[in-house]
C-alpha cells in the first residue's frame, strides 16, 4: 500500500537535551495531512519538514508528550474521516526513466488506472475510482488538481496536463477523497501536489538517462538554505521517437522557489514555465495494429502545450494558535493542436439546388419542422472563406487539416484563517477561508480541405482545384452554408469561480474525533461568439451550490483506526460543453464549438468507511501499514460525450440522469529500513449508468441505426472492476537495490459501447523491473525496464466507421485500440554533491513526505 507509506510509517522524536526530555514516551506513527489546498504548496514547510532523513534512520526516537504542533489545515491522518492516498518522492525516484507523474500514480494507488487515448504514456487519463483527470479536451474532468495550493485544472476544458509537472521537483502527492473544501470538480476527489523547495530538499543532483525509441533525458536540481533564505531549482528535458510511427515527444521545463522563513512566517515565490510535443494522439483500426502494433491512423496529428506559472506562497503565525496562509498566483496556458482525419463529405445530394458540388454528410441531422426538403439539403453545401462552391469528384479520398488553439490567463488567490485553541477543554481544530479564481480564455479553430494519401497521410495541395486550399483564398476555412457540422469557430470568455469554507475537527475523547464542514461554490461562465455562425454560444451560465461534510474516526490502538464520513460536491460544466451541447449542432471535437442548449452542474453525494492502522514491530522489526474501505458517489446530472448518429467524429454533450461508482480498497505495506519493502492492494470499482435510455453511438456493430439502449446497471465503458498491484524492493547488497513490481487489470468496455453488448477490451497485465547501485556515496547508477514480459494490451478502445479509407486501405472491423508500450529499457545516471546537512532544529520530528 504505497500511498499509506508516507502517512503511516512516521516518526516524532524530541531532542534529547531538551527539558523534560526524561519524561518522554515512545509514539507509533504520526501522519500528517493537509485537509485543504492552501498550506499544502511551498509556504508549508514547517522546520520538521527537513528531518524526513533522520527520521528514516532514527523512526522510533522518544517524544515529549503534547509536543506536536500543527499548521493551518494541517492534520493528523487518524482524524481524518476520509481516505488520504500519498505518493513520495521516493516513489516517484523508484521509476526514474519514466519522466511520467502519471505512471507511478497508477502503480502504486489503489483504484487508479490509466487509459491511453493518445498513444504516449506521457498523456494519458488518469481515473480515480471511475473519475478523470485527462489532457485530452473534450473528456468529462471529475477530479480537482492542485499544484501548491493552486488549481491547475486548465480554464477552458479543466483538462490536466500532468507532463508540464517535473517529478523530480515533487515532495509528494496526496488524492484526497469526500472532502469539499477542495472546490469545484472534486467529485471524485482532489489531487494535492506538494513541490520541493530549498527548505526541504538540499544539495545538487545531476541525472542523465536513456534507452528505448531512442529516448534521451536529464534534469538538473539544486537546493540551498542561506540563514533565513532559500532556493531551489530544477530543469529537466525529454526527446524520443515514440514507439508508434509519427509519435515523437519532446518535453522541457523550469521550476523554481525563492523562500524566507522566521520564527513566525514564511513565505515562497515560485515560478514554472514548461513545454511539450507530441505526435499522433490517437486510436488505431485493430485492422491495422494486427499487422504491424506501432500502427496510426490519419497523420499529421501533433499538440503543442505551453504553460507558464508565478505563485506567491505564505504563512503568518498571528498568535500560539493562530495562524494566517495564503496564496496568489498568474497562469498562462497556450495549446495548439493540427489533426489530420477524414472527410465526411459527399456529393451533393439530388434534393439540393447544388448536385456536383462538394457537401457535408447530412446522416447526423433531422430536418426542422416546417423545412423544406430542398431547403434541408442546401445547408450542408460546403464553402470556402469567399463562399466558394468546390466541386464534387468521385473516388477522392477527402480529408481535412483541423486546426485549434486554445489560450487562457488564469489569476487568483485563496485566503485561510486556521486556530487550535481548545473548547470546553477538548482539542479542536478550526479552519475558515475563500478562494477566487478568474480566468479569460479564447478558443479558435477552423478545417482545410484536403486528400487522405496512401500512407494516411493528409496534406493539401493549392495547385489542384478538386483538393487542398480553395484556389485564390490565401488562408481557407471550410463551412458549410447553414454552418452545421463543419464551420470555423473563435470564441472568447471568462470564467469566475469563488468558494467559501469552513470545517472543524473536535477531539470528543483521546479516540473519538468528529469532524463537520462546508463549502459554498459559485461559477459565473460567460461565453461570447467572434464568428457570427453562432450566436447562441454567447452566454452567461451561473451555478452555486453549498457541499457540507460530516465524518468521524475512532482510534481503537495504534493498529486499528475506524473512519467514516459523508460529503456533497459539485462539478460546473465547463466552457467546452456548453459551447457544444446541441445534437442537431455536433463538434468536431475538440475543433468546432457552436450553439447550445444549457447544461445542469454535476452534484455528487459520496459515503465511505473504513478500517487503517499501522503495526510498528511486526516481523523482525519491520512495519506493517493496512487499509480497507468501501466508497459510494452518487451523480445527478452527470455529464456524458455522445457521437452523433451518421458521424462517430463528431460528438456533443449531455447531462445523463445518474450514474454511480461504488466499491472497495484493501491494501497492506510492510517494511524493514532500509532493507526490504513489499506492498499489495486490491481495487473493486464498480462503475454504472443508474438510468434507461437511448444513446447515439453510430459506429457501435451492434447498434440499432446507430443508437444503443443503456440500461440501468450498465458499466461506464474504459473503467476496469478489478485492480491488482504488488511489489517489492530489497537490497541485495548494502549498495545494490532491485525492484520488481506487478499491475493486473480485468477487462473493461470500449467507449461507445454503453450498452454493454460487445466484447470487452481484454483483461492484462504488466510487469516492470527497477535496479540501483550505489557505485561511490556521490555516484548512482539506475535502470528500468517497463512492461518486461512484452505484452500486447490496451487500455483504450473505441470504435470507427467501416469502409474505404484510401488507395487499398479499409476498415473492416470498427474496433479502434491503442496498444501499450512494449517492452522499454531505460538506463542512466545520477550523480549528487555538495549537499548541505541538515540540521535538526528543536522540534518533533513530523514525517510529512
Amino acid at each position: 500500500m504505497g500511498a499509506l507509506r508516507g502517512s503511516l510509517i512516521a516518526s516524532v522524536a524530541l531532542l534529547p537535551g531538551i527539558a523534560q526530555a526524561q519524561q518522554s514516551v515512545t509514539l507509533g506513527e504520526i501522519s500528517v495531512v493537509s485537509t485543504s489546498p492552501v498550506g499544502a504548496g511551498g509556504g508549508n514547510s514547517s522546520p520538521a519538514q527537513n528531518l524526513d532523513n533522520a527520521a528514516q534512520a532514527a523512526p522510533t526516537l522518544p517524544v515529549q508528550a503534547g509536543a506536536i504542533r500543527l499548521r493551518g489545515s494541517e492534520q493528523l491522518l487518524n482524524k481524518i474521516p476520509t481516505t488520504v492516498e500519498t505518493v513520495t518522492a521516493q516513489q516517484f525516484d523508484v521509476d526514474r526513466g519514466t519522466d511520467s507523474v502519471a505512471f507511478t500514480l497508477a502503480r502504486r494507488t489503489p483504484g487508479v488506472n490509466v487509459s491511453d487515448s493518445q498513444g504516449n504514456a506521457n498523456r494519458v487519463d488518469i481515473t480515480y475510482r471511475g473519475f478523470t483527470a485527462s489532457s485530452a479536451q473534450g473528456v468529462p474532468q471529475g477530479l480537482a488538481v492542485y499544484q501548491n495550493g493552486t488549481r491547475i485544472n486548465e480554464a477552458f476544458g479543466d483538462i490536466v496536463n500532468f507532463d508540464l509537472i517535473p517529478p523530480q521537483a515533487i515532495q509528494r502527492i496526496d488524492i484526497v477523497t469526500g472532502n469539499p473544501v477542495f472546490g469545484l470538480n472534486a467529485i471524485g476527489g482532489a489531487v494535492n501536489i506538494q513541490m520541493k523547495n530549498g527548505f526541504t530538499w538540499q544539495g545538487t543532483e545531476i541525472s542523465a538517462w536513456g534507452g528505448s525509441d531512442a529516448r534521451t533525458a536529464g534534469y538538473v536540481e539544486y537546493g540551498k538554505v542561506v540563514d533565513n533564505w532559500s532556493f531551489y531549482f530544477t530543469g529537466d528535458g525529454l526527446n524520443d521517437r515514440g514507439w508508434r510511427y509519427q509519435n515523437p515527444s519532446t518535453i522541457g521545463r523550469l521550476y523554481a522557489d525563492l523562500g524566507y522563513r522566521s520564527q513566525d512566517s514564511e513565505f515562497h515565490l515560485i515560478g514554472l514555465a514548461a513545454r511539450s510535443f507530441f505526435g499522433a494522439a490517437s486510436a488505431a483500426p485493430v485492422d491495422f495494429t494486427h499487422i504491424d502494433p506501432r500502427a496510426i491512423f490519419t497523420n499529421p496529428q501533433t499538440t503543442t502545450t505551453e504553460v507558464g506559472m508565478l505563485q506567491l506562497t505564505g504563512r503568518v503565525d498571528i498568535s500560539p494558535t493562530w495562524d494566517l496562509a495564503g496564496n496568489a498566483y498568474f497562469r498562462r496556458f497556450s495549446q495548439s493542436y493540427l489533426d489530420g482525419n477524414q472527410g465526411n463529405f459527399e456529393n451533393c445530394s439530388s434534393r439540393s439546388s447544388f448536385r456536383g458540388f462538394l457537401c457535408f454528410q447530412d446522416d447526423a441531422f433531422t430536418q426542422a419542422a416546417g423545412q423544406s426538403r430542398n431547403a434541408f439539403a442546401n445547408q450542408f453545401l460546403i464553402l470556402g472563406q469567399q463562399n466558394q462552391r468546390i466541386p464534387f469528384r468521385a473516388n477522392i479520398p477527402y480529408g481535412t487539416l483541423d486546426t485549434t488553439k486554445t489560450e487562457a490567463t488564469g489569476y487568483g488567490g485563496s485566503l485561510q484563517a486556521a486556530n487550535h485553541d481548545q473548547i470546553f477543554g477538548l482539542n479542536n481544530a478550526f479552519v475558515v477561508g475563500g478562494s477566487v479564481d478568474a480566468a479569460d480564455f479564447s478558443f479558435k479553430s477552423f478545417s482545410t480541405l484536403g486528400v487522405i494519401n496512401p500512407d494516411l497521410s493528409v496534406t493539401t495541395d493549392p495547385a489542384n482545384p478538386y483538393y487542398g486550399n480553395v484556389p485564390g483564398v490565401g488562408t481557407p476555412y471550410l463551412r458549410t452554408a447553414g454552418a452545421l457540422g463543419i464551420a470555423p469557430s473563435s470564441v472568447q470568455g471568462s470564467n469566475l469561480y469563488l468558494g467559501l469554507y469552513a470545517t472543524d475537527t473536535l477531539d470528543v475523547t483521546d479516540r473519538l474525533s468528529l469532524t463537520a464542514g462546508f463549502r459554498l461554490n459559485y461559477a459565473r461562465i460567460q461565453t461570447r461568439d467572434q464568428t457570427g455562425f453562432a450566436p447562441d454560444v454567447t452566454g452567461t451560465h451561473e451555478f452555486t451550490k453549498v457541499n457540507p461534510l460530516a465524518g468521524l474516526t475512532y482510534q481503537f490502538d495504534p493498529a486499528f483506526n475506524l473512519y467514516g464520513s459523508y460529503s456533497e460536491s459539485n462539478r460546473a460544466p465547463t466552457p467546452l460543453e456548453l459551447s457544444c451541447a446541441s445534437p442537431t449542432q455536433p463538434c468536431l471535437l475538440p475543433n468546432t464549438l457552436v450553439a447550445d442548449p444549457p447544461l445542469r452542474q454535476v452534484t455528487g453525494q459520496t459515503y465511505e468507511a473504513g478500517f487503517r492502522g499501522v503495526i510498528p514491530s511486526f516481523l523482525q522489526g519491520g512495519a506493517l501499514t493496512w487499509k480497507a474501505g468501501v466508497f459510494r458517489t452518487d451523480l445527478t446530472n452527470d455529464i456524458y460525450q455522445v457521437a452523433v448518429s451518421g458521424n462517430a467524429a463528431r460528438g456533443y454533450f449531455i447531462n445523463v440522469p445518474a450514474t454511480r461508482r461504488q466499491g472497495i480498497e484493501v491494501s497492506a505495506e510492510y517494511v524493514v529500513t532500509p532493507d526490504l519493502l513489499v506492498y499489495a492492494n486490491y481495487a473493486l470499482v464498480d462503475a454504472t449508468f443508474r438510468f434507461s435510455q437511448t444513446l447515439s453511438s453510430p459506429n457501435n456493430p451492434l447498434s440499432d441505426d446507430g443508437a444503443i439502449q443503456v440500461r440501468k446497471g450498465d458499466k461506464i465503458p474504459l473503467i476496469p472492476d478489478h485492480q491488482i498491484k504488488a511489489g517489492f524492493e530489497y537490497n541485495i547488497t548494502p549498495n545494490w537495490r532491485f525492484g520488481l513490481n506487478v499491475s493486473a487489470f480485468s477487462s473493461s468496455y470500449f467507449r461507445g459501447d454503453e450498452s454493454n453488448l460487445n466484447r470487452k477490451l481484454p483483461a492484462y497485465y504488466v510487469m516492470n523491473l527497477t535496479t540501483k547501485y550505489q557505485v561511490t556515496k556521490n555516484l548512482e547508477i539506475f535502470g528500468l525496464i517497463t512492461n518486461l514480459t512484452n505484452n500486447r494490451y490496451a487500455t483504450f478502445g473505441t470504435f470507427a466507421e467501416p469502409g474505404a479509407i484510401a488507395g487499398n486501405l479499409s476498415i473492416n472491423d470498427p474496433r479502434t485500440t491503442t496498444l501499450a508500450q512494449p517492452l522499454s529499457i531505460y538506463a542512466g545516471l545520477t550523480y549528487r554533491f555538495g549537499a548541505d546537512p541538515i540540521a535538526m532544529p528543536p522540534e518533533p520530528i513530523i514525517r510529512k513526505y
